[in-house]
């Protein structure tokens, strides 16, 4: 029921009275009091006057799991919500409740990870009460090679909820880094469960440097938050349902060919290597060209010197720019 209070509260603009609240869900007003106070002792600051009723005040940057369930507006991402206030993992977490049936849609969200994942191993920084550390829990019926282009539409719907709550000019590292002012806002990993050539589920981890302040001297240089950005707080809650509704958004339409061909060109048109002078780091050589855009299953087109054009895969190589991260 809190949740459902909750929502309420959160969609009027002005006071709603304890009786409609009663008539509404069917519990007395002591159940409706105690609920009202529970969200106080959360951090809520909602006001209650006599004939007139609770208001909602404000809400602050609170992450909980009625928090997120009630800012989620799709049909099916982010549904059902797993929050924990800490985890060594939230892709591991999703992954342990995939195994134990889990649907597809879940999402973990955590206030803190202690072992947070990164690309090839590295840990991913992951401080309590700033950030945005979630993973999605699908089960789509697509052969195991095509999993590996969701996470260039994780990459996409960062990008896009981003920049529909704090207007920021936001882009895309290829494949799954979303940048702001060169700089690493946004890092994705995506892990699979497979068997007999069928996916089991996927799971996109997500981790989104929000309102942190600070970060260590190595990677001072390579990476920001939206705080750092635009000057001010940004609620965690709404940005994760706006990725959210993103998500489904660009994950339908992904669904209708199975590849990226209906998505490349807004993908391209948030890749800020587009048209750029890249570095490709393979694990045998190192070239340097022109980066094209993607093609449909994801891969990286890069013009070389002599005019050929290269498909770079994710996963094996690293592309920088010529002069730094971007």
């Amino acid at each position: 029921m809190k949740t459902e209070i909750l929502k309420e509260l959160k969609g009027t603009d002005g006071y709603v009275s304890g009786q409609e609240l009663c008539e509404k869900f069917g519990v007395s007003r002591t159940a409706v009091w105690k609920v009202i106070n529970q969200l106080k002792e959360e951090g809520y600051d909602i006001e209650a006057v006599r004939n007139k009723g609770y208001r909602l005040a404000s809400s602050g940057d609170l992450l909980s799991r009625e928090e997120i369930v009630t800012s989620i507006r799709g049909q099916w991402a982010g549904r059902q919500v797993e929050y924990l206030q800490e985890v060594d993992s939230t892709n591991t977490r999703a992954k342990q409740m995939a195994e134990s049936g889990a649907p597809h849609g879940l999402l973990v969200v955590a206030e803190c990870q202690t072992m947070g994942k990164g690309r090839r191993g590295r840990s991913w920084v992951s401080p309590p009460g700033a950030n945005i550390f979630m993973s999605l829990l699908l089960r789509p019926e697509i052969e195991p090679t095509d999993a590996s282009m969701l996470t260039l539409v994780a990459a996409m719907a960062v990008t896009d909820g981003i920049r529909k709550v704090t207007g920021l000019e936001t882009g895309i590292k290829w494949p799954n880094d979303v940048v702001i002012d060169g700089k690493k806002v946004c890092g994705i990993l995506t892990e699979m469960s497979t068997e007999f050539e069928r996916i089991n589920y996927v799971v996109p981890g997500i981790g989104i440097n929000v309102n942190q302040e600070e970060y260590p001297e190595e990677i001072r240089a390579t990476a920001t938050s939206l705080k750092l950005a635009l000057g001010r707080t940004v609620k965690r809650s709404e940005l994760i349902g706006c990725v959210m509704e993103a998500f489904e958004r660009y994950y339908g339409i992904f669904l209708e060919t199975m590849d990226l061909s209906g998505l490349m060109d807004e993908y391209n048109g948030m890749l800020v290597n587009k048209g750029r002078e890249v570095r490709v780091l393979a694990p045998k050589n190192e070239y340097t060209g022109v980066s094209l855009g993607i093609n449909r299953t994801g891969e990286l087109l890069v013009r070389t010197e002599d005019g050929s054009v290269r498909e770079v895969l994710s996963g094996e190589v690293s592309v920088r720019g010529i002069y730094g991260y971007v």
